[in-house]
């Protein structure tokens, strides 16, 4: 009897259960698309993040830049010159520690040892700057830094030279390098990009002549897997081509640590502690416990990174938390009020049905039972339209995919983290990256749409069935009357 007068009032009153229903869709489909447009924000940043800090990384330990500027720091190049008119090609390397001031790689092992820390490892990140050409009887010697040519991953202005005594034909030119441990490939900045050509490294190549070039470094020197590079007279085998994730890749090559620590004569010195924490909840108890523990370094978390990007995308991303969430909040109170007293209007309307109902014999329970599963139903089907127009939004939203800007870096805490994470060299530059935006819809978000749905159809039920438990058999006798 229950599903038979159900399914019969459900027919006979089409217009009114839409009204219903769709006031209540159109809140659970703002819901669904606030709540994917936000998890969409949360990738974006996620990719932004993981494009500087490298996959699986919780948090890197630092050393302060010492104060540049001096003329001591400036590397220096000496030529000589030539016996004959006609000169002759020369060319001069000299590679630099970059970014921050070094640790010593047993510092590594400390930051491993500490609570919480799952795994650490270390890196080296070094600036090669080449100088080659043809000098003739003269000395060349590099003055003060200027403009010239560089590589993508953090290249610096080239130095420039002057020649003494003498005419000159010569190329400045500089590139990063970044030494990482092969035997921890889940941590370190090589993480952050995808090998697109050849191999990465094998864990047994601690000390070998081999590298991993940047794609678009790679592009630029015209390398590919199995061609060489020579750095400071070192022949390195490229065995593989890293494409960036987003971004700008943390170095345009990538050779073993030992390897990196040689050429800089930087034996058992890092730049960069990786730190991989056991348990996400605990990354602020273990950058404490660091920092305590091993003075002078800086920690620097994902937290950190977060605070440092800006943009279109993270003025969104504070808007759809914000403001899309109470918007959503209020719609849905809104549709949950106005189902409650469409609800209830529909019954007064109906006040002769159902003293008619009681006159009969049926009890006020039992009307008002009708009564909710009537608006339980409404509530079902505002919910399969919610979570269709929903769905609908979200897919436009990922189809569309409008594009949003992080700017990274750029002094403060930028500074921190460009040296360390971004590549080497790029502490005061300011990076704006493009991502692109999608709408996920999770399995989650459709159950929590049907359990909004059910709540509606409740909270409209007994704004109903109060009203329908007050009827009495005389009512529908005034009602005639």
């Amino acid at each position: 009897m229950f599903f038979t007068y159900l399914r019969r009032e459900l027919r006979r009153r089409r217009k009114a259960a839409l009204v219903v229903a769709s006031g209540l869709a159109l809140g659970i489909a703002l819901v669904i698309v606030v709540t994917s447009v936000s998890a969409g924000m949360g990738r974006a940043q996620d990719k932004v993040l993981q494009s500087l800090y490298g996959l699986g990384t919780d948090m890197t330990v630092t050393k302060a830049a010492a104060p540049a500027g001096s003329s001591s720091e400036r590397p220096r190049f000496r030529f000589d010159a030539q016996d004959d008119d006609s000169g002759g090609e020369q060319s001069s390397d000299r590679v630099m520690v970059q970014g921050f001031q070094t640790l010593a790689g047993s510092t590594v092992g400390k930051v491993d040892a500490q609570s919480g820390v799952a795994d650490a490892v270390g890196g080296l990140s070094l600036q090669v700057v080449k100088v080659s050409g043809a000098f003739t009887r003269g000395r060349f010697e590099q003055g003060e830094s200027g403009g010239g040519q560089g590589g993508r991953g953090g290249a610096q202005p080239s130095p420039q030279g002057r020649v003494e005594g003498g005419g000159a034909d010569f190329d400045v030119n500089n590139y990063s390098v970044y030494g990482t441990d092969v035997t921890k490939p889940a941590l370190g900045p090589l993480t952050s990009s995808k090998i697109t050509s050849g191999r990465t490294f094998t864990t047994s190549e601690t000390n070998a002549k081999v590298a991993v070039a940047d794609a678009a470094y790679a592009k630029e020197k015209k390398l590919k897997a199995g061609s060489t590079v020579t750095v400071k007279s070192t022949e390195f085998k490229v065995v593989g081509i890293a494409t960036a994730d987003s971004g700008d890749a943390a170095a345009n090559l990538y050779i073993p640590l030992k390897r990196a620590q040689t050429l800089a004569d930087a034996k058992d010195k890092v730049t960069t502690i990786y730190v991989k924490a056991t348990d996400s909840q605990r990354i602020d108890s273990v950058k404490s416990e660091i920092g305590k523990n091993i003075p002078g370094t800086t920690v620097t978390t994902s937290a950190d990174l977060a605070d440092t990007v800006s943009g279109s995308l993270s003025t969104a991303s504070s808007l759809a938390a914000s403001v899309g969430k109470w918007l959503s909040i209020v719609v849905l109170v809104a549709a949950f009020l106005v189902a409650g007293l469409l609800t209830s209007s529909a019954v007064s309307r109906r006040v002769r049905e159902f003293g008619t109902l009681k006159a009969l014999g049926w009890k006020s329970g039992r009307v008002t039972r009708q009564v909710v599963g009537e608006a339980v139903v409404n509530g079902l089907v505002g919910g399969a339209l919610g979570i269709a127009l929903g769905l609908a939004g979200a897919y436009a939203v990922t189809a569309v995919s409008p594009t949003l800007q992080a700017q990274l870096g750029g002094g403060g805490g930028g500074e921190g983290f460009r040296g360390g994470f971004g590549g080497p060299g790029r502490a005061a530059a300011t990076k704006t990256l493009d991502v692109a935006l999608t709408a996920p819809v999770s399995l989650t978000t459709i159950a929590v749409a049907v359990a909004l749905s059910v709540t509606g159809g409740l909270v409209a039920g007994a704004f109903g069935g109060w009203r329908a438990s007050r009827l009495r058999p005389a009512d529908a006798l005034r009602r005639v009357e």
